[in-house]
């Protein structure tokens, strides 16, 4: 798989659906190939949707068909009827207009983008936690960094996480610390857009 079908899964390319299968050539009809990835593409916007938990498809605009077939989806367990429902969706993602399959794959591409970015944050604040434990000079540095933190609670929690791993014991100090590492993050972010809205103009008498 290349990098850019990581970063941008396939039910986020645009599917392109046309009428002739020849611009030049009107007479032309559209290659089986050329059917088979329309096909395929809108299958897969419609598993994506049938995927989303019910609080993010309530925010794709959908018609009411298309929510009620993704709906029975979800609910159908049997492999054989869930089969049959998933080509049923197929079916009503390709009587979609274009601009509506645009609409939906806009909407899910913010989705990808939020996910993006609460995994990079989970990642910087495992990163905080490991070196941590691996380090007095991260915690000299994530004191500094965070002045609100519970210095005495953190170094408790390191020293304890330390142990664990040298015993082989269950991380449980190691879980707390990353909880505490994910606090401070977030308050920073809080000061971060505490600090970008404008500051309130006295009124004039």
């Amino acid at each position: 798989m290349s990098r850019a079908s990581r970063h941008n899964p396939t039910y986020l390319q645009p599917v392109v659906r046309t009428d002739i299968g020849d611009e030049d050539d009107p007479d032309t009809p559209k290659s089986k190939s050329q059917r088979k990835r329309e096909v395929n593409a809108l299958q897969d916007l419609g598993t994506a949707l049938e995927a989303l938990p019910k609080d993010k498809l309530a925010k794709v605009p959908l018609p009411e068909k298309l929510v009620d077939a993704l709906r029975e989806a979800k609910r159908t367990t049997a492999h054989e009827g869930k089969r049959r429902q998933m080509q049923y969706i197929g079916k009503l993602m390709r009587a979609l207009t274009d601009d509506e399959v645009e609409a939906i794959r806009r909407v899910l591409a913010t989705f990808v983008g939020a996910s993006k970015a609460e995994t990079a944050r989970l990642h910087a604040i495992e990163r905080w936690r490991d070196r941590l434990i691996a380090s007095d000079d991260a915690i000299t540095e994530f004191i500094a960094a965070h002045p609100d933190a519970d210095v005495q609670a953190l170094r408790t929690l390191v020293r304890n996480a330390r142990k664990e791993a040298q015993l082989a014991k269950p991380p449980k100090s190691s879980r707390e610390l990353f909880q505490m590492v994910k606090q401070a993050l977030s308050g920073n972010d809080r000061d971060e857009d505490d600090a970008d809205q404008p500051e309130a103009e006295d009124d004039e008498a």
